[in-house]
Formats: structure tokens, C-alpha cells, sequence
């Protein structure tokens, strides 16, 4: 066997004995003895008699190890023209005396903290000062609107939240305390205090219940680590595109630690001292997992950026980084590179930077078109990973595995399962799929270190939601298939799956056609409503930059593709050009709610979206071309 196949059936066939190997990756006051135990409804738990804390394991033990001097964090913000270097024992002192500050306001081991914060390093200060505390942090996305923050208030009741004064984006500085007691006022729940760090670019009028970070943290004593056990929330993260109640996920700590631990050897292939990218938010689990926790973990220095893929200042923003850090491993989401191929398609920007420094790029977050591939893979001399993971499980399900056996890359697939995620295919019987045969992708129990221990304040949800569908496995909500190799195929949520005329097409598959298109940027295919076939697909495509074609002929070609390569049963006859696509803040195409806006029905705009008048514009292209009853679509 391979060394892939045989740590992956050591994870499979003997859980407690590979965590328990992997468990000594990581730092413990009390080293556990119970490996792997049950809750009431028979979800594993990790670790439960061990004791640790996660502040400790990542930064005052490098310390300890005589890393002090090394940098923790590079932060990089061209939105506010400033840049930072973080060393070990400067990032201790910080969230040792910022967690003294939360003490002194009464806040303890097992208190919610709700974090509101973009992208600078007092965001991290504060999710470490929080475990440091074993307090319970909630971080939400800054810039969310005020009723989905009250929402999380009220599910989370925190006992302070902290927060900056302001959020900054390209030539616009967004205030967060009118946000901050607008929420507050909507929700039932009132938290004892508020604690803002000033910024520069606004300051914050502050008011009663209020404190300045730094006055806080001047007057603090010195928090020493509060042993938490192993079972014990780290975190609650909201999964973005809630409505109604929101769906917490709770994160344990030393399941945690471990699988990402475990995680930045195998998968991301680092080493202390190396530097690690990832460009994403804290407000999102790639940001809890892979900015903040993982590479300090690991003894890495990790790259906290405050900007986007272009416009800060253009296509070479990522490049740039990637020099001037000397980044060995990065990670973003496709989205990102479809918007630098979109502004830059030749890569002229590349040609200005130094990458030498780069061995693996990581994308996830969505599904990795093939034509994004290509174009990176064609671009880069180095290893493209498509890796599938999700919010509930907190690290990769599948991915290629560099630090242990590296794999032949596949277009369109995240590779093979990662040892402790024993993937399955089911199909609606919940009998195994065959090779090359689509069906349900779930996880067979026990769920490994570091995934979701249930959802806040609801454990009949949790099982309700992810365990009950399919007895015995967790339900990913994702369709896929593997193919005669073992490579797992993602091919989107298992709602982007249509049924035509009775025949159950994949709208991933559809893309991948369109996209190929050399005209093509980006694309999204859904289904909408029809009488007569049950859905039709609907392309919605935005050309590259400096594209002069004829609207109507691209339309002929993307049509005319589909039916060679998919054929006529497609039923592919619509595509629309726009300029936008409406996507959430990490990238994802809101792909439901444009099917909603096709069906003529109501629509939101949620709280996730990255720009809200794409929504305008797709609904006025539906409305113009007469897709489905969007006419009909009204915005609430």
C-alpha cells in the first residue's frame, strides 16, 4: 500500500489509535487518556478528560520553544496604506493583557464574547484572548447589517462584545458602532459591555457600557491560560445565509488543535518558521482555521491582509504578497483568481514579482472549475490543490496530501478523502454508489477531531440537520461521485442538481462547459421553473475583460457547446450576459437566491452578499430576456 492508503485505513479502521498519535502534536497540561467517547445521541467527542488551551499551545509554547523573535503575524492592509510585524512574544503579551481587560469585565470561562472586526490584528487578539480565558467567541463578518447581528446576539447572548470603530474598503470607511447599538437595541439580549478599538480612519463616539480598547488594556493585569478541557466550545460560527434563527456551529478545542495540527503537515505541508497565506476573513471558518489558529499552531507566521484580489491596487496584489513575505503555502477561494483572470487574463502582473519563494496553491470555499485550473496550472510551476471542506467540519474533507504522498492532480477534482473523513457516495436508497455513479457525499461515523460537536443552544438540530438522513453518516448536502481511481468529484450542492424532462443533470457540469469558453470570466448555471420539462437551465455568464464580441453570438456558442458536449437533453437554450454575479463576502455564487428571483419569487438581500447591486442588475437582465416569471421576483 501507499502511504496515503495506509494512514487513510489506520484513521478508518482504528480512529482512537491514529488520534492518539496525532494528539501529541499539540502541547497539553493534562494529556488525555479517554481518546474517543459518545454524547447521548452517539456523536463522537474527542479528547474529553484531556486538558489544554489552545492560547497557550499557539503562541506562549513557541515562546517557550525560543521562537519568540519570529514573527506571528505580517499584516498588510493596502486599504489603509499601513503594515505590521507581530513577533511571538509581542502577540502573547497582547492577548495575555487584552484578556486581563475581559476579566476586569467580569467575563469567564465559559461566557460568549461576540467579536465584530475587519481585518487587523486586534481581531486575532481578541479570539485568543477569549480561549485564553476559555471564554466562548463569536466572530462576526464586519460589516454584517444590524439585524443579522442582533440575530447572533440574541442566539449567542455574549456577555461583551468587542469590536473596531470602523471597517475600511476601497474609498470607503464604514463605521461599526451605529451598527454595533443598532443591534443591540433589536435584540432581547443585552450584553454587559462593549469594548471598541479606535481606529484611525473614524473614531468611535463611545457611551455608556462603552470602553476604549486601549484604555482597557493600559489599566489590565496579565491573564495567565485557563485550563479548558478537551471537549470544552472554542467557538459558536454562524454559517452564512441564515435566515430566521441562525445555525451556530459549536467547535470544540483539542479536537480542533489536533485535526488542524494534523492538517498543516500533511495537507498544507509546512514546517515552523514557514510562512502561511491565507486570503480570507476571520469572519469565516477558513479564517478561524487557517489565518488565526492553524499556523501559529504550527509555529508558522501567517499573513493577515486587509484588502481584496484586485483593485488594491490591481491583479498583482496577490503576487506582491507572495514576494514580499516569501509565502510557501497560499490559500483563497476560486472566486479570486476568476476576478484576477477576469482584470489580468495573460498574467502580464505576474511577470513583475519574484513567486520562487510559493511550492503548493491551495483553492477551496467552491467548487475549482476546470478552466480556473488550467489557467493556473498552465500559469504557475507549482502544485494546484483543490481541496473540499466545509464550515461544519472546520478543516479538509479532501484535498491532496503533499506532506504525505503527493498525487497527480485531476481538473475538477479535490482529489481523495483526507485520512479521518471516511467519504461515501450514497444514493437515494442509501445504498453505495458505483464509480462514475453521482449520489448523496456523506461521512461515515465517527466524525473525526475538529469537526462541529452540534449546533448553539439546539442539539436536536444539529442531529436533525447533518446526522438523521442517512443513519450512521453525516450528511455534507453536497453531490459528488468518485471515479475508478478513488478521486472524489464534488459536483455542487446537491439543490444544484435539476431535473429535466425527468432526467437529473448537473448544473457544476454545465459550468464547466460554459467556462471553458475563452471569452468567459466567470459563470453560474441554474434551474428554474418549467411547466412543461419541471427546470430548465439558465447560463449567466461575465465576459473577460476587454471582450468585443457580439452578445448574441457568444450566446450561440456557449448553446452550442452545451448540446455538443452534454447534449440536447440539457435543454440549454438561455444564457444571459451581466457584469456581476451576486456572491457572499467569500466568494460563493448565490445560486439559490437567483433561482428564486427566476421563479418570480421573493427575495432578500442577505446579510453574506458582497455587493448588493448585483442583484439589481442579474434581476433587470431576468426581467429584460423574460426568464421564468422573474417579473414577478419582488425584493423584500
Amino acid at each position: 500500500m501507499s502511504r496515503y492508503q495506509q494512514e487513510f485505513q489506520h484513521a478508518t479502521q482504528t480512529p482512537e489509535t491514529f488520534w492518539a498519535e496525532q494528539a501529541k502534536r499539540i502541547p497539553w497540561f493534562t494529556p488525555p487518556t479517554t481518546i474517543l467517547s459518545y454524547d447521548d445521541q452517539q456523536h463522537a467527542r474527542w479528547f474529553g478528560d484531556g486538558e489544554m488551551n489552545i492560547s497557550h499551545a499557539a503562541l506562549d509554547y513557541h515562546v517557550e520553544q525560543g521562537r519568540g523573535e519570529q514573527p506571528a503575524i505580517y499584516w498588510d492592509s493596502p486599504v489603509t496604506q499601513k503594515k505590521a510585524t507581530i513577533t511571538y512574544s509581542e502577540m502573547r503579551d497582547r492577548v495575555a493583557y487584552f484578556a486581563g481587560g475581559l476579566q476586569a469585565l467580569g467575563v469567564e470561562k465559559g461566557d460568549r464574547v461576540v467579536i465584530y472586526m475587519p481585518m487587523i490584528p486586534e481581531a486575532l487578539v481578541a479570539m485568543f484572548a477569549c480561549a485564553r480565558l476559555g471564554a466562548i467567541h463569536s466572530v462576526v463578518f464586519g460589516g454584517f447589517a444590524p439585524h443579522e447581528l442582533a440575530v447572533r446576539i440574541e442566539d449567542a447572548q455574549p456577555k461583551v462584545v468587542v469590536a473596531a470603530s470602523c471597517g475600511v474598503e476601497v474609498n470607503k470607511v464604514l463605521p461599526y458602532k451605529p451598527i454595533i447599538d443598532q443591534a443591540i437595541e433589536l435584540s432581547d439580549h443585552k450584553p454587559d459591555a462593549c469594548v471598541v478599538y479606535q481606529r484611525e480612519e473614524h473614531l468611535a463616539e463611545l457611551g455608556e457600557g462603552d470602553h476604549d480598547w486601549a484604555a482597557l488594556v493600559e489599566k489590565a493585569p496579565y491573564a495567565e491560560c485557563v485550563p479548558v478541557k478537551g471537549t470544552d466550545p472554542l467557538y459558536v460560527l454562524y454559517t452564512s445565509g441564515t435566515t430566521g434563527k441562525p445555525k451556530g456551529v459549536v467547535r470544540d478545542t483539542a479536537g480542533y488543535a489536533v485535526a488542524l495540527a494534523y492538517s498543516m503537515d500533511v495537507i498544507y505541508d509546512v514546517e515552523p518558521g514557514d510562512v502561511f497565506f491565507s486570503a480570507s476573513d476571520v469572519g469565516w471558518v477558513v479564517g478561524h482555521s487557517y489565518i488565526v489558529y492553524a499556523p501559529l499552531l504550527r509555529g508558522c507566521t501567517t499573513v493577515v491582509y486587509e484588502g481584496k484580489p484586485v483593485k488594491t491596487p490591481d491583479a498583482g496584489a496577490f503576487w506582491r504578497l507572495i514576494e514580499e513575505y516569501k509565502v510557501k503555502s497560499f490559500f483563497t477561494a476560486p472566486t479570486a483568481f476568476r476576478a484576477i483572470k477576469k482584470e489580468d487574463p495573460d498574467a502580464k502582473l505576474l511577470e513583475q514579482y519574484d513567486i520562487s519563494s510559493l511550492k503548493n496553491l491551495y483553492l477551496a470555499g467552491e467548487r475549482l472549475d476546470p478552466p480556473t485550473f488550467h489557467w493556473l496550472d498552465d500559469l504557475l510551476d507549482v502544485p494546484v490543490i483543490d481541496h473540499w471542506w466545509q464550515t461544519e467540519t472546520g478543516w479538509p474533507i479532501a484535498a491532496n496530501l503533499p506532506g504525505l504522498e503527493p498525487m497527480p492532480t485531476k481538473a475538477g477534482s479535490a482529489t481523495v478523502p483526507v485520512p479521518g473523513f471516511d467519504v461515501q457516495i450514497l444514493d437515494r436508497d442509501g445504498e453505495q454508489a458505483q464509480a462514475m455513479e453521482q449520489g448523496s457525499v456523506v461521512i461515515k461515523q465517527p466524525m473525526p477531531p475538529g469537526s462541529l460537536v452540534g449546533v448553539w443552544g439546539d442539539p436536536q438540530r444539529f442531529h436533525s440537520a447533518y446526522m438523521a438522513a442517512f443513519p450512521g453518516y453525516y450528511l455534507t448536502g453536497d453531490g459528488g461521485y468518485f471515479d475508478e481511481d478513488g478521486y472524489l468529484f464534488i459536483m455542487g450542492r446537491t439543490d444544484d442538481v435539476i431535473n429535466v424532462a425527468g432526467h437529473r443533470l448537473s448544473t457544476g457540469e454545465m459550468e464547466e462547459v460554459v467556462g471553458a469558453h475563452p471569452a468567459v470570466a466567470e459563470c453560474a448555471v441554474i434551474g428554474i421553473h418549467d411547466e412543461l420539462k419541471g427546470q430548465l437551465p439558465v447560463g449567466l455568464v461575465i465576459p473577460k475583460d476587454g471582450f468585443d464580441g457580439d452578445e448574441a453570438t457568444l450566446e450561440k456558442e456557449l448553446i452550442a457547446r452545451v448540446r455538443d458536449q452534454i447534449g440536447p437533453i440539457a435543454c440549454f437554450k438561455q444564457v444571459l450576459v451581466v457584469n456581476r454575479l451576486p456572491k457572499t463576502r467569500s466568494g460563493k455564487i448565490l445560486r439559490k437566491l437567483l433561482r428564486n428571483i427566476a421563479d418570480g419569487k421573493e427575495f432578500g438581500v442577505p446579510s453574506t452578499i458582497d455587493d448588493p447591486t448585483s442583484l439589481e442588475d442579474v434581476h433587470g437582465a431576468m426581467r429584460d430576456r423574460s426568464v421564468g416569471a422573474s417579473d414577478k421576483a419582488t425584493p423584500v
